[in-house]
């Protein structure tokens, strides 16, 4: 009787962990799966939007572009092909919410790590002013790592069309000329697909908190 006992314990002593891998593993799938909207003109404020595209609903992918980053290199879509990366419109004199986007923008990078694969692109909204030099000097200032973020400038007109077109992220003012800009907090997430993910507020911590659990979520929809 003993032995048979004994014999029971053993039983139960492997079947617990086992049990436990199976509740585990059941309750991992039977978890909503969180998907990330994908972004087209039609969902975005319409201020935002070039008004040739606020109709499109669907397809939407940022543009190829050709610009020049901080140290004098041709940036294109080819640098970020394949790639998660976080995109923002900004300009190097600005006083205001520029600052405060640089600086949580290096918080995000810092919290990536130094070997991510996830980029930064930053577009100046004033290419006529922010010069590689200038860039450059921005860059050392506000501690920027090149390793996997650029910020570019180039034809005023490109990025005009970039913002309103491709990432959906600046207004018009209509004043100054026909491609006059006033760029938003926003930083935009786009997946390895060129789709646009998410918007968030470039001043706000718990946006950026955000951004980064939804970049954690395209990582691990892209290695699936």
């Amino acid at each position: 009787m003993r032995s048979f006992f004994a014999k029971f314990k053993l039983f139960g002593l492997v079947l617990i962990p086992i049990s436990a891998v199976i509740m585990y593993l059941f309750y991992n799938a039977l978890q909503p799966v969180k998907l990330l909207p994908v972004y087209s003109p039609a969902m975005v404020n319409a201020e935002l939007v070039a008004e040739e595209i606020q109709h499109v609903r669907k397809y939407h992918t940022i543009a190829d572009f050709s610009l020049t980053n901080q140290n004098g290199e041709t940036i294109t879509q080819d640098n970020y092909e394949g790639k998660i990366y976080v995109a923002d419109f900004f300009f190097t004199t600005c006083p205001t919410i520029c600052p405060i986007m640089t600086k949580n923008m290096v918080d995000l990078q810092q919290s990536l790590g130094k070997d991510s694969d996830v980029m930064l692109l930053s577009h100046s909204v004033t290419p006529e002013i922010d010069s590689v030099a200038q860039l450059k000097k921005y860059a050392l200032e506000k501690g920027v790592d090149d390793s996997n973020w650029n910020l570019v400038t180039g034809d005023k007109k490109q990025i005009y069309d970039l913002a309103r077109k491709s990432y959906l992220a600046v207004k018009t003012d209509g004043d100054g000329g026909p491609f006059d800009m006033i760029h938003t907090e926003n930083f935009i997430l786009v997946d390895e697909k060129k789709r646009i993910r998410g918007f968030y507020d470039g001043t706000k911590k718990e946006d950026i908190e955000k951004l980064m659990e939804d970049i954690k979520v395209l990582q691990e929809s892209h290695k699936k």
